[in-house]
């Protein structure tokens, strides 16, 4: 006997590489599918709703909407698309039954493209492939096309995984079509929700089974506190029920369902009842995290908890005690970021804090760079003052051998740099595994790296190809660690020898031994890094020091004088820079590097130290 299902409903998910474009094609379902009424003005990213998200053009976390085509609701998780914010991916593919994958028609798969299609496939859910920008200028759909088949056998899809549905698209102007030709494009989305329909399984409905409904994300509301957001695979739930929810330690909780949410264009709407199949949010459990059950209070049946890879990068979180602490923030206590930081894994099941043997300090491992960068941008933001130490990869003992994350790296560049990134990849302990030329000067490299490599490339890669290479890395797997090799920053920091404000004066004599961060009238202190060396070495600095004035000419002529314009940070490229012995200082309003010994004679004394050990 067939199993019943909702005919009225599909639950899918968008996924791509960066910039493939998914939230400006989940702006045109919502446009074209009559969910948000005509006279709204959709913003370009109408999905990325996180300020960071808008800034960087990334999306960070998962979102949800619906749309209604005909008589079928189309619940649609937007997911991120850059690995380091794997573990939103990971959990959306329990909730879902069906994957728009986007790949660009000109780029093709890229090495995101393979992390999320990886999760997808490995959560058996039925693809359907979106070639979008098809009317990009040197746009190749056969050949991309070709691309995708390729490495779908690669991971591994089976037979049905591999028979996947193509439609063709350009969602920056709203049109698709099931023909690769360009100019057969037509203005509307039909042939994608209409293969959305035809061939994403609707979900079985056993409502009248125990509930099972498992959190796979988490949001606030200031009005009713904690939301878990999740899938119904059992059952059915109204406001009212008495329900369980068994935790992730093996204890459970009673409690009353006070409300329930559902999802439509943009909104959460406060909704009565919902059953198997349906993506709600539910709220009135304080203390509920992601993988957890709530079941029917009479027959309580826990699903198998959600399987995360783990972090493969960690640095220090240190309250902020430098001689400029309190002056741009106010979250400045120890307590308070610990909290805040507690706070964030309840969200974030990629994030682990734990305690150090500081009081002040907290190690935090994560996905990567760039979210642990993404976490620190919302605190600073926040008004939290911190610093960071140096980036670090979290080993692993696998079968008794100790071994480090690996990043697969595709590198596309043109031609006449190939052999600086060639040599400098290698040097970073890099094994080529291909190489070819793709057209227009250009060429592909694709290396294996060890992680710690990684660490602070990506600045040099710009310089060395000029801005025009693309790189992209992902986790690719643990392998036995590199031993006798330590990689870091190759020149020495300028580092002041007193507090006061920088002067034009002591920064012209200064200047000539590196590179300037920062530049005149600026506030300094003790042990502040103040530009780059240009030796391997540290050199304490006075850039403080005025110029004694001896006549009215004298003085006049220094008005002349000019310093280079000061090389700026990014927060990212301030964690690259980092040593072992120094802090990334972050406040609402600033982004300075010091040393962790501030005092000139100290740092001295246990420089000396460290080398004769």
């Amino acid at each position: 006997m067939s199993e019943k299902r909702r005919d009225d409903l599909r639950n899918i998910a968008i996924i791509a590489h960066v910039d493939h474009g998914k939230t400006t094609l989940v702006n045109q379902l919502l446009k074209q599918s009559d969910t948000l009424p005509e006279h709204m003005n959709l913003e370009d990213r109408a999905m990325d709703s996180n300020a960071i998200e808008r800034e960087r053009g990334i999306t960070i976390l998962s979102k949800n909407t619906a749309v209604k085509y005909k008589d079928t609701t189309i619940n649609i998780l937007d997911t991120p698309g850059h690995a380091d914010f794997g573990g939103e991916v990971e959990r959306i593919m329990h909730m879902v039954d069906g994957a728009l994958l986007l790949v660009d028609a000109y780029e093709g798969p890229m090495p995101q493209t393979r992390f999320v299609l990886k999760k997808a496939l490995e959560a058996g859910v039925k693809p359907i492939v979106v070639l979008n920008k098809i009317d990009r200028p040197g746009a190749r759909p056969k050949e991309v096309l070709d691309e995708v088949l390729e490495l779908f056998i690669e991971l591994g899809a089976n037979d049905e995984q591999i028979d996947f549905p193509v439609v063709y698209a350009s969602a920056l102007n709203g049109t698709s079509s099931y023909d690769p030709d360009p100019a057969k494009q037509e203005h509307t989305m039909d042939p994608i929700f209409d293969t959305v329909i035809k061939n994403i399984p609707a979900p079985v409905d056993n409502s009248d089974e125990p509930l099972q409904f498992q959190i796979t994300m988490l949001d606030w509301d200031d009005y009713v506190g904690r939301i878990g957001v999740g899938r119904i695979y059992r059952g059915k739930v109204k406001v009212g029920d008495n329900i369980t929810v068994m935790k992730r330690d093996g204890s459970t909780q009673n409690f009353r369902v006070t409300k329930l949410f559902g999802f439509f264009g943009l909104k959460r709407n406060e909704i009565k009842e919902a059953k198997a199949g349906d993506i709600i949010a539910i709220s009135g459990i304080n203390d509920i995290y992601v993988g957890e059950t709530i079941a029917s209070a009479d027959h309580p049946e826990a699903l198998p908890l959600l399987k995360i890879d783990p972090p493969t990068l960690q640095m220090d979180f240190v309250a902020n005690d430098s001689p400029f602490a309190g002056r741009e923030g106010d979250q400045v206590t120890p307590k308070k970021l610990e909290d805040r930081l507690i706070r964030q894994t309840r969200t974030d099941v990629s994030l682990k804090v734990e305690p150090t043997d500081q009081l002040n300090a907290w190690t935090v491992s994560g996905r990567g760079e760039l979210h642990l960068s993404i976490l620190v941008e919302e605190l600073r933001r926040e008004g939290f003052e911190l610093q960071l130490s140096r980036p670090k990869v979290i080993y692993r003992e696998i079968d008794g051998v100790k071994c480090e994350p690996f990043e697969a790296v595709q590198v596309d560049t043109p031609d006449e740099y190939v052999g600086g990134v060639i040599d400098s990849l290698s040097q970073r302990k890099g094994t080529m595994q291909n190489m070819e030329a793709i057209g227009n000067g250009q060429t592909r490299l694709e290396f294996l790296v060890p992680s710690r490599g990684l660490i602070g490339y990506n600045n040099e890669f710009m310089s060395q190809t000029g801005g025009y290479g693309i790189l992209n890395h992902s986790f690719d797997s643990y392998k036995p660690m590199i031993k006798n090799w330590e990689p870091g920053r190759r020149n020495g920091a300028l580092v002041s020898i007193n507090q006061g404000q920088s002067t034009t004066y002591a920064l012209q004599s200064v200047e000539q031994r590196g590179v300037l961060f920062i530049g005149a009238g600026v506030e300094v202190y003790e042990g502040m890094i103040v530009g780059q060396s240009s030796r391997e070495r540290d050199i304490a600095v006075n850039v403080t020091k005025g110029k004694n004035l001896t006549n009215t000419r004298a003085s006049g002529k220094d008005h002349a004088a000019a310093i280079k314009t000061p090389k700026k940070m990014t927060l990212e490229e301030a964690i690259e820079f980092l040593n072992d012995d120094e802090y990334c200082e972050v406040t609402p309003k600033s982004i300075r590097l010091r040393k962790k010994i501030l005092n000139t004679s100290e740092r001295q004394k246990a420089d000396k130290r460290r080398n004769r050990a």
